[in-house]
């Protein structure tokens, strides 16, 4: 008897997904930082065992779209819905249960199981039995079907619990992907994923969220492999800004994702990163089709 399915994870902005993401899989697949939507697309990691293989599915936190970016976004989560046969709807200790019900009243139509996980307990300080206990009644209220269980991503509490009943809920099926594959996504993109948790976690207010990277050169020899990069931005001030004064900025994101990029390709790496403006790319259904934003 062999099991497979898809586990996909979904839930608003900022309540640990891609931690989760990471700790479930055991590999570093997702960028997971303090900044909300920092996942832009759907990201998958494989879990192979003789018996069974799990394909986990990490989505950009469910959010109202403001721009055309961020519609893209909202299909990559919807469509997680649409192919789950286990889906984990995630949030925290302090989030509003009821921020985004559009999303949320579908997940109460769906007839799959359902986990929620209440993350991020380990902040809980003051009586957290029964703050905790007060949050499980509100969301029991609302996913009256799902299966509750508090966790810490981050601290690994409750994975082992969550592995299990995983376990138990796959469907009997054959593999969906070869035995060997960790992920559908190439190592292209991964590269531009590093290159923008740098970003992400070196530039403050509105410039990480008009960054897209596109790795234009991934070639790879027997001792190292030879990166170029493009960051683009939306406008002149803001190559300004990721570049910074006599190019400081732009050299300490090189420098950082350089050294991620050599643990997770374990190689030497050769990066060379320029910057371009792209004026309104997020709001351009041609250049977002370029940069894989289509859900389809």
């Amino acid at each position: 008897m062999h099991k497979a399915g898809f586990v996909n994870i979904v839930g608003n902005p900022n309540v640990g997904k891609s931690t989760l993401m990471n700790q479930l899989v055991g590999e570093r697949i997702s960028i997971a930082t303090f900044k909300a939507q920092t996942t832009r697309h759907r990201i998958m990691g494989i879990v192979n065992t003789p018996e069974m293989q799990i394909v986990f599915s990490d989505t950009p936190g469910v959010l109202k779209p403001n721009y055309k970016l961020q519609e893209s976004m909202l299909a990559f989560s919807e469509s997680a819905l649409q192919d789950a046969d286990v889906l984990l709807y995630v949030t925290d200790v302090v989030e509003n249960p009821e921020k985004n019900m559009d999303f949320l009243e579908k997940v109460q139509k769906m007839n799959i199981p359902v986990l929620l996980l209440i993350n991020k307990i380990d902040e809980l300080k003051e009586n957290s039995q029964q703050v905790l206990a007060e949050i499980v009644e509100r969301w029991h209220a609302l996913l009256p079907k799902a299966e509750i269980l508090p966790i810490s991503a981050k601290n690994k509490f409750g994975m082992d619990m969550l592995l299990k009943r995983i376990k138990e809920l796959l469907p009997e099926s054959p593999a969906y992907f070869d035995k060997e594959q960790l992920t559908d996504k190439p190592a292209r993109f991964f590269v531009s994923e590093i290159i923008r948790e740098k970003i992400l976690l070196y530039y403050d207010k509105e410039i990480p969220y008009s960054v897209e990277v596109s790795v234009e050169r991934f070639k790879e020899d027997d001792k190292r492999i030879h990166i170029n990069a493009i960051i683009y931005v939306e406008r002149d001030s803001q190559k300004g800004i990721i570049i910074g004064h006599q190019g400081v900025a732009l050299k300490k994101v090189c420098t950082e994702a350089r050294k991620s990029l050599e643990k997770f390709f374990d190689k030497p790496i050769f990066l060379e990163v320029f910057v371009k403006v792209d004026k309104d790319w997020r709001s351009s259904e041609r250049e977002l089709n370029n940069f894989g934003y289509n859900p389809e």
